[in-house]
């Protein structure tokens, strides 16, 4: 009689694990909100030089 093998199928939770992990860093670095830090304002005076020749 022949032999049949058969392949247990890998478990799929650790890439759920991973992609929800890497979905979560995305959102801490780049979508959350940032109201609670201080925001630094830099103010920029508008100076121009003037040559002046009579």
């Amino acid at each position: 009689m022949a032999e049949i093998k058969i392949e247990k199928k890998k478990p799929l939770w650790p890439w759920v694990v991973a992609l929800l992990l890497i979905g979560a860093i995305i959102y801490y670095m780049f979508l959350r909100n940032d109201e609670g830090q201080p925001v630094r304002e830099v103010e920029v005076e508008n100076t121009t030089i003037t040559d002046t020749i009579n």
